[in-house]
């Protein structure tokens, strides 16, 4: 499974999130949508755990994609929502022991108990809610 090792997959060309190859890494769609357009920047290289990690060029490429990535995401939502706010841009490597960084966009839309808060204060069910499981529906994302 592709999801038991995103990079790896990533390299070989069977990882069926990415968008396409950066500098440093993969620009890949999230697993989830309940924010649309979220995206994440994975490390090229699997045993890269932190951004220290890498030799500064290759850290400042890795930051440089994260600006790039963050910069299409943005662009795609204020077209596809008129209630885009802005992108958050993530490094926090709590759970995955791979660097990656998350690209959130925000929305008027979301719940007022948590459209100023961090993503990771959105109930549980959000994260695993069929509705919100990537697929066929958010080609135009892409």
């Amino acid at each position: 499974d592709w999801r038991s090792d995103r990079i790896g997959a990533a390299l070989k060309g069977e990882n069926p999130t990415v968008l396409r190859r950066l500098a440093a890494g993969f620009a890949v769609i999230g697993d989830v949508q309940f924010l649309p357009g979220y995206s994440v920047l994975l490390v090229d290289d699997p045993d890269v755990q932190r951004l220290p990690d890498l030799p500064r060029p290759k850290r400042l490429s890795f930051l440089s994609d994260m600006d790039h990535l963050g910069e299409a995401v943005e662009r795609v939502c204020r077209r596809t929502d008129p209630a885009f706010r802005r992108v958050n841009l993530e490094i926090l490597g709590n759970a995955d022991p791979f660097l990656h960084a998350h690209i959130w966009p925000r929305f008027e839309w979301e719940p007022s108990n948590v459209v100023s808060r961090p993503v990771w204060l959105y109930p549980q069910e959000r994260w695993s809610d069929e509705q919100f499981k990537l697929g066929p529906q958010h080609d135009a994302l892409r």
